[in-house]
């Protein structure tokens, strides 16, 4: 069975979301985690207070929200693939202005071994970042403002 974009349904333990609210490190946890698991591994992103060294005071989020959600499933599913022990993987993300410290994402894998929900979760939030259809502008401190699409992170690891 496929969804729309091909990408099959979400598997019923996993969760994906896109939402306005404030996202909950506490929720996201308690949806990864399973009486399987031996970890669970959450990434929180957060808005810093500098780009390259260039003073920001908050990021607003925009996406093209029907299609990050579509990808967010298809990124579960790709986990699932490579990952056949993974027991949750859930993937949530922030729109709207966001002031430094807050919570823009959260990714967690629950799975009976850390080194796979390690790897599992580097895999959702890189592939997430050069995927989604997700765009931050950055308010810099100087009053000026510049969009930047959070797929312009090519490499794993690169300054977004």
């Amino acid at each position: 069975m496929q969804t729309a974009f091909g990408v099959p349904p979400t598997h019923h333990s996993d969760h994906v979301a896109m939402t306005f609210a404030p996202l909950s490190i506490e929720e996201v946890y308690a949806l990864a985690d399973d009486p399987a698991n031996g970890a669970v591994v959450v990434m929180s992103g957060m808005v810093r207070n500098q780009t390259d060294g260039k003073p920001v005071v908050a990021l607003e989020y925009q996406a093209y929200e029907p299609m990050a959600i579509e990808v967010f499933k298809q990124i579960a599913a790709q986990i699932r693939q490579t990952w056949t022990d993974v027991t949750r993987v859930v993937i949530h993300h922030r729109t709207g202005k966001l002031s430094i410290g807050e919570i823009s994402v959260l990714v967690a894998v629950g799975c009976p071994h850390r080194s796979e929900a390690f790897a599992a979760c580097q895999y959702a939030i890189d592939t997430l970042k050069h995927n989604a259809p997700i765009w931050k502008k950055e308010h810099w401190q100087d009053g000026s403002t510049s969009w930047v699409s959070i797929g312009a992170c090519e490499q794993p690891g690169e300054n977004c």
